[in-house]
């Protein structure tokens, strides 16, 4: 059954990125062609229908989370399905700057807050860990469980805020794992209340580092980092650094850094067509 000239006009064959942002998003992290039909499972069905409150005929964008976009149609409801019309596809540019956010845990659901805010800053991955002064102490069947809600609240994140992909959320790790992950980025800098020396603004102007477009961010729990840990950290390479003279919540921490590197790299403050 082909598209009617109506639904192919509805769509349109181009049109700009903020346009296409106004048309509902679903992640399917499946590689799709054009030209083809394609059914959303049971999990899809009462949200298209009831919270979506779409119908035959409307448009569906479909991401994959790997860099592509499907444009669709929804063709019918039927058995708990949805059945779609795959009539476009296009690769979504990825960002060159890479962000790895690694974020002592924090109390209560602060760390559900970070991730989906890291996500819509363009956080690429973020790694959850456990520091000598972190408060919650997550293991086993608890951590596997809460792993899994923050990988959901990512995929929520990304469809929200029009992201081509969506940031990859790690297990849970120690103070020593984290550090260990770290190799391979251009800059390492965890974020140290108590340094005087050196400030952000220093590091990301220092020559040497005006050309790094891959960067690990180490934010720290509620208490702050222990002398050890930082001492440590910086036996593998990293650079402790303050943001400036007020001292943020470690909630607060992560979206200030988040934004600053943004700015600087200058994905904040171009249009986005």
């Amino acid at each position: 059954m082909g598209l009617s000239y109506l639904q192919e006009n509805r769509i349109g064959k181009t049109g700009t990125r903020r346009q296409r942002l106004a048309i509902p998003r679903i992640y399917n992290p499946q590689e799709l062609r054009e030209g083809i039909s394609s059914e959303l499972g049971k999990e899809y069905f009462a949200y298209i229908k009831d919270v979506l409150r779409l119908r035959k005929g409307d448009e569906l964008i479909l991401f994959d989370g790997m860099g592509h976009e499907y444009r669709t149609v929804i063709r019918d409801f039927y058995s708990h399905n949805v059945c779609l019309d795959i009539i476009g596809k296009e690769a979504i540019k990825l960002p060159v700057t890479r962000i790895t956010l690694a974020q002592s845990l924090p109390k209560g659901s602060k760390i559900e807050m970070i991730i989906q805010k890291s996500t819509e800053l363009g956080a690429t991955r973020i790694v959850p860990f456990t520091s000598s002064r972190s408060i919650p102490r997550l293991t086993g069947a608890r951590a596997t469980g809460k792993t899994a809600r923050w990988r959901k609240i990512a995929i929520e994140a990304s469809r929200q805020c029009g992201r081509g992909d969506v940031p990859e959320v790690s297990e849970i790790v120690s103070f020593d794992k984290m550090l260990s992950v770290s190799e391979g980025h251009d800059l390492r800098i965890i974020l140290w209340e108590a340094e005087q020396k050196l400030g952000i603004r220093e590091i990301l102007t220092d020559e040497k580092h005006t050309g790094a477009d891959s960067f690990f961010i180490v934010i720290g729990p509620e208490g702050g980092f222990s002398w050890e840990e930082i001492e440590k950290a910086r036996q593998c390479g990293f650079i402790a650094a303050s943001l400036g003279r007020l001292i943020l919540r470690t909630e607060t921490a992560p979206l200030a850094i988040l934004s600053i590197l943004q700015y600087e790299k200058g994905v904040f403050g171009v249009p986005a067509d």
